[in-house]
């Protein structure tokens, strides 16, 4: 008589998520309306590195905080370059710009939106040394 085998009780190592839950996502449609652009374009600012995305429920997202109004955040296309051409893989800067930041008032794309882009912008830069 064969012994059925019981499914592991042993936790899964279950990745660590991108964005806090608290982070809210737009699908590029919705983004494309608000910058007044076709979605395609929303998609060539992505690749670009403009803006950045990811998956969620099966559908492109950009974070609503890389918004300001009807336009991007100002310095947050240059930041993105600094850290990619650092190294950095694009869910290491969504980790970066959303995580809370002690020296700072919040997060990075919070300073951002308040204005202090060069300042998130040289603390990118001393990373990517």
């Amino acid at each position: 008589m064969s012994a059925v085998s019981e499914p592991s009780t042993t936790p899964s190592v279950a990745e660590t998520p991108v964005l806090p839950d608290a982070v809210t996502l737009l699908p590029t449609t919705e983004v494309a309306e608000i910058l007044s652009i076709p979605r395609t374009r929303v998609h060539q600012l992505i690749k670009d590195g403009h803006l950045l995305s990811l998956r969620h429920e099966g559908t492109t997202c950009v974070p609503a905080d890389f918004l300001d109004g009807d336009v991007v955040v100002k310095g947050l296309a240059g930041t993105i370059t600094v850290l990619r051409d650092g190294g950095y893989a694009d869910e290491d800067i969504l980790r970066w710009l959303f995580e809370e930041d002690d020296s700072l008032p919040g997060t990075p794309i919070a300073s951002m939106r308040a204005g202090r882009h060069r300042e998130i912008k040289r603390r990118a830069q001393a990373m990517a040394l």
